[in-house]
């Protein structure tokens, strides 16, 4: 699990150097060459300030190819540089923001065009950088609200485990938004005939993977333990995307045929769908933050009737236990 130290990381940023290579990085990777011939500068100074970014947790290594001889490193920016970006930077004139990072879901961001289509001082700004990173950055204040759907395989628990290790000494409030029905999102069709999770080791099957941190990814990676499958036998286990719906549009164009993704994502890209497992999805706030009116708007919202409507209405969505406390 990455940690967020905003001080470090805003220090590192301070640099416009450094800062002009990252936003590079976040539109996606590049070698120190490539960002050399961009910035017009030598791959050592582009290497010195990327050492910088990479020790603050803002840039990771993605892949190394070998081309011709040549072994070529690409580097891309971590979730966390999208948090600060989309933290620092949106301005919404005349409306106060309500942060909220962790796990994507659509029944989320159907909620966001509810809440921001109204005359309104509360905009909701969704940030799916993936369940942990959501609670890490929640914890370091960075958020207002997370979203997350982490099980814990030892006491069959979904989320209550993590946030009592995150939170130990921090109280936090949780939220049920909706159980959701998960499972494998397929080519049309699904010409290969896979049928269950060991199915992803063929060598026709490429995989289009969610971002590191992402309950999916976790849960994914949970199960290959308990398949003994090694993740590197999985074509394609390396390419990742931060949403369900970039899941599903990937295997719509082609570019994968395989993913583990929300039944909703699939019906709405008419892709084949075989359920793996029914979750539980919550909110996760500290407790101080209830009697904030920007976050007491928003939670109105969950537990008002429109609300779950619209959500019973996704496929594979039940909100038999939406604006509950679950550790009641």
């Amino acid at each position: 699990m990455h940690t967020i130290h905003s001080p470090e990381q805003f220090k590192t940023l301070s640099d416009p150097r450094r800062l002009a290579v990252l936003r590079l990085l976040m539109a996606k990777p590049a070698t120190l060459t490539q960002l050399g011939g961009i910035l017009g500068e030598h791959p050592a100074w582009v290497r010195h300030h990327l050492k910088q970014l990479e020790q603050a947790g803002l840039v990771r290594l993605d892949e190394v190819q070998v081309t011709g001889g040549y072994v070529e490193k690409y580097y891309r920016a971590n979730s966390q540089a999208f948090v600060l970006q989309q933290v620092i930077y949106p301005e919404f004139p005349g409306q106060q923001v309500v942060v909220m990072v962790g796990s994507h879901d659509m029944a989320l961001d159907l909620l966001a065009r509810q809440v921001n289509s109204l005359d309104s001082p509360y905009h909701l700004l969704l940030l799916p950088v993936g369940s942990l990173e959501g609670l890490v950055a929640l914890r370091q204040g960075m958020a207002d609200v997370s979203g997350c759907h982490l099980l814990d395989l030892e006491t069959g628990e979904y989320n209550l485990p993590y946030i009592r290790h995150i939170f130990p000494d921090h109280p936090t409030s949780l939220i049920t938004l909706a159980h959701r029905l998960q499972g494998l999102i397929l080519t049309t069709g699904n010409p290969l005939g896979i049928r269950s999770l060991a199915d992803l080791a063929r060598p026709t099957v490429r995989l289009i993977n969610r971002n590191r941190g992402s309950g999916t990814r976790l849960w994914l990676e949970q199960q290959l333990q308990l398949l003994d499958i090694p993740a590197e036998q999985i074509p394609g286990y390396s390419n990742e995307v931060a949403t369900h719906n970039a899941v599903a549009q990937a295997i719509q164009s082609g570019t994968a045929n395989a993913g583990i993704g929300l039944a909703a994502a699939a019906q709405r890209f008419g892709l084949e769908f075989i359920p793996l497992f029914e979750e539980r999805y919550d909110l996760v706030l500290p407790a101080e933050k209830l009697h904030d009116p920007r976050v007491s708007t928003f939670l109105d919202h969950v537990q008002g009737i429109a609300f779950r409507q619209t959500v019973a209405d996704l496929p594979g969505y039940s909100t038999r236990h939406t604006g509950e406390n679950p550790a009641h």
